[in-house]
């Protein structure tokens, strides 16, 4: 049984999202343009520390120079927001990505909103939500643009099914609720104030996992043939979903790790090659 399963491999979309990229990386370079993403990371959380250091690492295999803006655990909202403007005003910087969570004693929206439309490669400010609600976003928040590669790459098909999402994070939940809308899914937004949990994920064609919890989304939950995405990433590799006894009743899922992760890294790559265009 376990055999006919679909098994959808992030390594492999993430693959074919770097290969487009390096034609177009090596003409920028022949106009003497090298696509830059600045990352900055407010303190010392290792998990923070590692992403940083994977995206950079990412950057590097392609061609894409990259910038680590390291700033102490007890900066200001105020010195954060200095620091991001500083790299909005510099024409050598393409995106800017704040590595979050930051410490409690900075307004992260506000941070968040420093960041200029023209650079915001990780879909973060309001500005880059509204115009993903609308669906014209140049670019969607990185790990919801993510997933809809994903089912696009396998094509699984989107329009008239019903997507339900388990989250409603302003970078996760809501903006991949509204992509697959715009897609004609019809869907659902669960959250933790969600009353009967199980029975509204029990109807999903699709179900999208982003709560941050491990092994949250039970096997019995899925309904027979659903395709399931698990965006979580919880401490020692493990998902948001109970992957063997989801796998039992869904005809495709996402691995944890391997899955939607790569993917993400893949997407964020590609806004920063695609503002480096239209900044040229």
């Amino acid at each position: 049984m376990t055999a006919e399963k679909l098994i959808l491999d992030g390594n492999r979309v993430a693959a074919d999202i770097k290969e487009t990229l390096l034609a177009r990386i090596n003409r920028l370079s022949e106009e003497g343009i090298v696509p830059c993403l600045a990352t900055i990371l407010v303190g010392e959380d290792p998990s923070s520390a590692t992403y940083v250091r994977m995206k950079g690492n990412a950057c590097k295999r392609l061609g894409i120079h990259s910038i680590r803006v390291d700033l102490p655990k007890n900066t200001s909202t105020s010195e954060l927001v200095a620091a991001i403007n500083k790299l909005n005003a510099d024409p050598k910087v393409h995106g800017i990505l704040l590595q979050h969570p930051v410490p409690n004693q900075i307004d992260e929206r506000a941070a968040f909103e420093a960041i200029s439309i023209e650079k915001d490669v990780d879909g973060v400010t309001t500005l880059g939500f509204a115009q993903n609600a609308f669906g014209f976003a140049d670019f969607p928040s990185c790990t919801p643009a993510a997933i809809i590669a994903i089912l696009d790459y396998y094509n699984i098909p989107i329009e008239g099914k019903h997507a339900v999402v388990i989250g409603r994070s302003p970078i996760l939940g809501k903006p991949v609720s509204l992509m697959l809308l715009n897609k004609n899914a019809t869907v659902t937004t669960c959250h933790s104030k969600t009353t009967n949990l199980e029975d509204m994920v029990r109807l999903g064609d699709i179900v999208v996992a982003a709560v941050g919890k491990p092994k949250f989304v039970q096997g019995d939950w899925i309904k027979p043939g659903a395709i399931v995405l698990d965006a979580g990433y919880n401490e020692g590799n493990i998902g948001d979903v109970d992957y063997d006894n989801c796998l039992k009743n869904a005809s495709a899922i996402t691995p944890v790790p391997a899955g939607v992760g790569p993917v993400t890294i893949a997407i964020l790559l590609k806004h920063t090659v695609e503002s480096a265009e239209k900044l040229a």
